[in-house]
């Protein structure tokens, strides 16, 4: 059963939409032992880096996520649940990160608008288990003014005056930077691609 978890302020009504229209089965759930439970996590995210981390500790949850995690469940993070595995991020310098992967999730250069909203194009990398049969340069819906690096296990690339982090994929670990619940039917196929997994 797909776990989607609730911190509180994630967009939870639209990714279970895209469940729902993928026909796949799902529980919300927003304590440890939901997570122990699950077969696969969705960690959905909106707003700011810092409170959302602060609330995984409020909820007690940090270390049985991670552990999950590292144990082989499989696990997409979705917009701000991609750039919690990073180590740090400079919305919320103060609050550590998940630390699945390392580097520092960055705010936009002032030169651009941001929040970067709307319809962009990504890079994807032949092979992606996630992104199969999107196509190499698909157009995805992003709202974000924060990015991830680009790093050895990145799956896809956009650029928004700099080239950052769209999808990550290394082994069981999965996460989006873009909105696949926003996105249409490329978007359905990034979920029942995880759901499949």
């Amino acid at each position: 059963m797909i776990a989607i978890f609730d911190y509180g302020a994630g967009n939870l009504r639209s990714v279970a939409n895209t469940l729902d229209a993928v026909r796949s089965t799902y529980t919300i759930v927003n304590d440890a032992e939901g997570l122990r439970g699950a077969s696969k996590i969705i960690l959905p995210g909106v707003g700011n880096y810092g409170q959302m981390l602060a609330a995984l500790d409020r909820m007690q949850v940090r270390e049985t996520l991670v552990e999950r995690v590292r144990s082989g469940v499989p696990f997409l993070g979705i917009c701000l649940g991609l750039q919690a595995l990073f180590e740090s991020g400079e919305e919320a310098p103060e609050q550590k990160g998940l630390g699945l992967f390392p580097g520092v999730v960055r705010r936009f250069p002032p030169k651009v608008r941001v929040p970067q909203m709307g319809w962009n194009v990504i890079s994807a990398r032949p092979g992606s288990r996630l992104l199969a049969g999107l196509g190499l340069q698909p157009y995805l819906y992003f709202a974000h003014s924060f990015y991830a690096p680009v790093i050895p296990q990145t799956a896809a690339i956009c650029t928004y005056a700099v080239a950052y982090t769209a999808a990550i994929e290394a082994g069981n670990i999965y996460g989006v930077q873009f909105h696949p619940e926003k996105s249409g039917p490329l978007g359905l196929r990034v979920m029942r691609n995880f759901a499949e997994l």
